[in-house]
């Protein structure tokens, strides 16, 4: 789903974000993203057999290894491999499954919908916070929300 309040209802009530594929390479969109919603309030989750830490948590080889509620999983992985890892956060009782820019599995996404999950795909969780929540509009980037509301912050 992408319509905007689907969008902000996923970013304001879920808090705890896997993010399948992140690296520890600072200079990657994985890690960006993942470092800006961690500044922001979430608990990030990383996932990836490589680490053993990143951004100062845990790194878990899969999401059948957390120990803890996942609410988004967020995939930073080639559009081929997101379909066992939407049966991972179906069984791990995720309530998204999250598609990043360029990675568009429509079975994954069919998959995680008749499972009851919310579904997002070929969108950044970081650009979609950040449009949503207040944080690119000053820089005059059109975020295709028009409103003379001031926008709802998140409490952290």
């Amino acid at each position: 789903m992408s319509d905007i309040e689907t969008l902000r209802r996923i970013l304001a009530t879920n808090r705890v974000i896997a993010v399948a594929g992140l690296s520890a390479d600072w200079y990657r969109p994985s890690y960006f993203a993942a470092k800006y919603m961690q500044e922001h309030g979430y608990r990030i989750i990383p996932v990836n057999p490589k680490y053993e830490r990143i951004l100062g948590e845990r790194c878990y080889a899969s999401l059948d290894d957390i120990p803890d509620k996942v609410d988004i999983v967020d995939v930073f992985r080639r559009t081929e491999d997101v379909l066992p890892i939407a049966r991972q956060a179906i069984g791990i009782g995720a309530k998204v499954l999250w598609q990043q820019l360029g990675v568009v599995n429509a079975q994954a996404d069919r998959l995680a919908r008749e499972h009851g999950l919310d579904s997002v795909m070929d969108r950044c969780v970081k650009i979609e916070h950040a449009r949503l929540f207040g944080g690119l509009n000053w820089a005059g980037v059109d975020t295709k929300v028009i409103s003379a509301r001031r926008p709802r912050w998140l409490a952290y």
